[in-house]
């Protein structure tokens, strides 16, 4: 684990579409860092830049976003940085490695300890299933039409709404949306599911109604089975006297 005190900070520069391996050069240095035991790593990815072959590289045009840079970055032990560097050297064939002495003055680290379960109880009912599609470009007061919707159903103490994002397909008007190959899309499809009783979803329909100009809802009746875990119950504990 890192430790406060001096280290060494490495940055290595490549591009988004370096291949290693039959696979991502970025994916590939991650994988070894996290396999070596490095204290954690990050990845950004820039909105323009160039390089030593002097090509600009930009989001605002697609065909210029084929070879943006990546910055990946980590700290550890000046020990542990040489140990992973020959094998960073041979990885990088195209690129920029660069390593820094730093000072760490705080390493914090909380775990979450998880509550011991005890044995479950299962719920089974009946419910209905709303399904809500739309396009991720639709808006409602200024802001994304999905978080709207479900800022809303939070407000009407519906018990849970999960946002899914579509990564190719059509609707009445016949135009076909689909992810670019950096995830830019003008419209990808989105979709909101949700699960509760009639008598909430009834409420919610005539809120979201209100608020979609173009879409489609759906209702279906479904079986719930849900598994609670309960606490194992404590000891009471006895006063002495």
């Amino acid at each position: 684990m890192l430790q406060t005190g001096t280290a060494r900070k490495v940055t290595i520069f490549i591009n988004e579409d370096t291949q290693h391996h039959f696979g991502s050069l970025c994916d590939g240095i991650l994988t070894f860092l996290l396999h070596k035991g490095v204290s954690g790593a990050t990845a950004t990815r820039a909105m323009a830049g160039f390089g030593a072959h002097q090509a600009m590289h930009t989001t605002k045009i697609e065909v210029l976003t084929e070879h943006l840079p990546i910055r990946i970055e980590f700290i550890e032990s000046a020990q542990k940085v040489e140990e992973l560097m020959p094998t960073l050297y041979d990885m990088v064939t195209d690129g920029v490695i660069e390593v820094q002495d730093t000072n760490v003055v705080k390493v914090a680290s909380k775990e979450r300890p998880s509550p011991p379960k005890g044995p479950h109880t299962e719920m089974r009912g009946t419910a209905r299933l709303m399904r809500i599609y739309m396009g991720e470009s639709d808006k409602w007061e200024g802001e994304p039409l999905y978080e709207a919707i479900v800022k809303r159903m939070r407000l009407m103490d519906v018990a849970g709404a999960t946002v899914y994002r579509g990564i190719l397909g059509y609707g009445a008007k016949g135009h076909t949306h689909k992810s670019g190959r950096l995830g830019f899309s003008h419209d990808l499809p989105v979709m909101i599911s949700v699960v509760d009783t009639a008598e909430k979803l009834t409420k919610a329909i005539d809120e979201i109604e209100s608020m979609m100009q173009d879409g489609i809802i759906v209702l279906s009746d479904v079986d719930v089975i849900r598994l609670v875990h309960s606490r194992p119950a404590t000891e009471p504990t006895h006063a002495n006297g």
